[in-house]
């Protein structure tokens, strides 16, 4: 679909001007004003990859918060470990996408 074209072609540029050692992503989730509690990403965990997080949009806060430090990921990519890092969004305004590419295991 064009939709996954983009976000695919989006992950790929993310990793030639940022993430070099990065493999492609076979996942991508996109999420639509989203304000998730603290959590660890759920699933198998085993093998799974590192994700690749970046938030975009027309709004203001919503920082990606790992563990204890807040990360403003508005059009500045994020690649943390979801499974061994609690992570959560704060508060915002406006309407925010994330796109969080990874492998599963």
């Amino acid at each position: 679909s064009p939709l996954a074209t983009a976000v695919f072609a989006l992950e790929a540029e993310l990793i030639a001007r940022s993430f070099p050692h990065r493999p492609p992503s076979t996942t991508c989730a996109i999420n639509r004003d989203a304000q998730f509690m603290p959590h660890v990403d759920s699933g198998a965990g085993l093998g799974q990859s590192l994700s690749l997080f970046v938030a975009l949009g027309d709004f203001l806060g919503g920082h990606l918060v790992l563990e204890h430090t807040a990360f403003d990921c508005r059009l500045r990519p994020l690649e943390f470990d979801g499974f061994q890092l609690r992570h959560w969004t704060l508060p915002f305004e406006g309407e925010r996408f994330s796109l969080v590419w990874f492998t599963p295991a």
